[in-house]
């Protein structure tokens, strides 16, 4: 994805731009680059899909949440782009009320205009599924198995919803189209058609594996990669692996992502913080100590004579990857002075002794809080 331009970029707004900036930026270029104003052109029809999926990410305030914080991997898992799969609502962008853009296109350059529309297809439904991380298979990603029961095609009608053997026939309704029209004024109105539900054709002798709906329920296991670096609240789409339609192409597969608490580690951004404990006696004079990394290896810290508690040494390297470039995070070792509450005997004697040779400090100085270390 290197060679992508930035969202913001091939729409020329803002990365503050409202919800109405960026309608209308799409909405100018869509008019400029469309394919059917552009025969045979093939750079205005690249065009037209760089704008095209820049409107579909930047337009829903997920997708553009994750591209802002992940760049094009927080959006663009298994992406199949929105120009190429039809799946993309262009009348909501234009208002919602006028069933296709190409009909609004029409209104405008000529009939010729929309003559993609009528072999557009039907998509099934999206799935959503939920799944549960640990930290370090966030972090260090993991390639994992998930059981969906979803609408598959039928595998005796093969998706007709016809019994073998039998024949459909045309819709008397639309006629085969699938569609109905309508006039309103200035614009042409498409609705699916109630009779056939957009397949253009009417089963006499329904299947009888699938009562004649071309699908069924099947179990599939489907095999997906988590990125390593994802966080927790992320969503991943699996193109084309939600339920599927007779007669369409299927919806997509939405995952997502919960990552659980950790015991000894928190993530913040894409570094991570864990706590250990010393006593005084390495607080005050140093010494080197070994802590265990989220990645099971042991790593050597040099506590340098006279730490306090709460001082911050940093592991470069040691956190989680940035989804969009590839670096990794640091780790952060925030280190507290444990004090030791069962004193052997020996011990009580050289901590009197102790006590004796160092100033007494009934009344401390106060001091302001260092910020830095929380």
């Amino acid at each position: 994805m290197a060679d992508k331009r930035d969202y913001y970029e091939v729409l020329g707004v803002s990365k503050t731009a409202n919800v109405d900036e960026i309608k209308k930026a799409y909405r100018k270029l869509a008019m400029q680059y469309h394919p059917d104003r552009n025969h045979g052109n093939k750079e205005a029809e690249e065009k037209f899909k760089e704008a095209t999926e820049a409107y579909e990410i930047l337009s829903d305030e997920k997708k553009r949440s994750q591209y802002d914080k992940f760049g094009f991997q927080g959006v663009h898992s298994d992406f199949a782009d929105a120009y190429g799969r039809g799946g993309f609502d262009f009348s909501s962008m234009f208002g919602g009320g006028f069933g296709d853009l190409d009909d609004i296109f029409s209104s405008f350059f000529g009939s010729g205009f929309g003559s993609r529309s009528s072999t557009r297809q039907r998509r099934g439904n999206d799935i959503r599924y939920d799944i549960n991380l640990s930290l370090e298979d966030a972090v260090f990603g993991k390639k994992m198995e998930i059981k969906l029961d979803k609408n598959d095609i039928c595998d005796v009608c093969h998706g007709s919803g016809a019994e073998p053997g039998t024949k459909t026939t045309t819709c008397p309704t639309c006629g085969g189209s699938g569609e109905i029209r309508s006039s309103q004024g200035f614009f042409s109105v498409r609705r699916t058609c109630s009779r056939c539900h957009g397949s253009g054709s009417i089963v006499t002798t329904p299947c009888k594996n699938c009562r004649g709906a071309g699908t069924i329920k099947k179990p599939k296991t489907i095999s997906v990669n988590i990125p390593k670096g994802i966080d927790d609240n992320t969503q991943l789409r699996v193109s084309k692996e939600g339920e599927a339609i007779a007669g369409g192409i299927p919806g997509d597969l939405y995952l997502y992502i919960n990552v659980l608490p950790h015991k000894y580690f928190i993530r913040d951004g894409i570094d991570l913080i864990t706590e250990v404990g010393i006593n005084i006696v390495q607080a005050t004079l140093g010494a080197d100590i070994l802590i265990e990394t989220l990645d099971k290896k042991k790593v050597k810290i040099k506590i340098p004579a006279g730490t306090n508690s709460g001082q911050v040494f940093k592991l470069k390297g040691g956190g989680a990857t940035n989804l969009n470039r590839g670096v990794r995070g640091d780790l952060l070792v925030i280190v507290n002075i444990d004090a030791n509450k069962k004193l052997s005997s020996e011990e009580k004697r050289l901590y009197s002794e102790l006590k004796r040779v160092i100033p007494s400090n009934d009344e401390p100085e106060l001091r302001k809080p260092n910020k830095s270390i929380w």
